[in-house]
């Protein structure tokens, strides 16, 4: 298995890289958009970005606007694809966006027909970072993760359940108990089935309340984000995270809603958070 580089374009003095690959762990052929600032070598740290639905590799690269600030703190940015693709890739039959294609949901689908391809966990977790260490100039050891809405869950569950693999976690309007809305009931009824104590597994709200050791967190949310009060509960992990003696920095934003307009305003601020972080031995 090896990269395979689809484009270059120069960037702030470094260069924004898309590769496409084979993937043993999704059974299909992926493509993931990579960041390397200038100067990058083996200690460069890397921060992992998980978008959200409907996306692929290119959106965050393309709106965030983080490569300036990446190119200054020294971060290689990866960005992955959302869900396998590919002939052969089920997808939901009515096409519906929140399932399927874009929507992989970042866990490990045990039902059929989802569970030969739909691995995102194990792709994000494994394959992925130990495809690049071993063909890309980054650090080993010093990692973190960030996300958007279904990207948000996949960063802080990712992060809850391997906290000696990520040095901190951040998450934009992430879906925080998706056992508990609309997405992540009909995500994981497909891909879970109804074995609640396996949804727990993906569920972030859940998941801190067991967590063994606490990595530092930000949690940024959009008040006026239209899904704020039936798809994102933000105030359950809150609620949650301050029962079980973990510590979240969590911000509020008056007047922003679910887009990447809201990303691009405050992306800045989240990298500072994990160069910071990163920066420790």
């Amino acid at each position: 298995m090896s990269l395979e580089q689809v484009s270059t374009a120069q960037c702030f003095g470094g260069q924004q890289l898309r590769y496409k690959h084979q993937s043993a762990v999704l059974s299909c052929e992926m493509h993931v958009s990579v960041y390397m600032p200038p100067g990058a070598n083996e200690q460069t740290p890397v921060v992992y970005f998980l978008a959200g639905l409907t996306c692929t590799d290119e959106n965050f690269v393309q709106k965030a606007g983080a490569q300036r600030i990446a190119s200054e703190l020294g971060l290689v940015l990866v960005c992955p694809d959302t869900s396998p693709r590919g002939e052969g890739v089920p997808d939901a039959e009515d096409g519906a966006y929140d399932l399927g294609l874009g929507a992989g949901f970042y866990l490990n689908a045990v039902q059929e027909p989802w569970r030969t391809h739909y691995q995102m966990y194990d792709y994000i977790v494994h394959e992925l970072p130990a495809l690049l260490e071993s063909s890309l100039a980054v650090d080993h050891q010093r990692r973190s993760v960030f996300g958007h809405s279904m990207g948000g869950h996949g960063a802080l569950t990712i992060a809850l359940r391997n906290p000696e693999r990520y040095r901190c976690v951040s998450a934009f309007a992430p879906i925080v108990a998706p056992s508990e809305c609309p997405w992540g009931q009909k995500a994981f009824s497909h891909y879970l089935g109804e074995d609640r104590a396996l949804w727990e597994q993906y569920d972030a709200s859940a998941l801190v309340v067991k967590a063994e050791k606490a990595i530092p967190t930000l949690i940024d949310q959009g008040l006026s984000d239209p899904f704020y009060a039936e798809q994102l509960h933000t105030q359950r992990f809150l609620a949650a995270s301050e029962a079980a003696n973990y510590p979240v920095d969590y911000r509020a934003r008056e007047g922003y809603d679910h887009g990447y307009f809201y990303i691009a305003t405050f992306v800045e601020e989240h990298l500072r958070f994990h160069a910071e972080h990163l920066r420790t031995v």
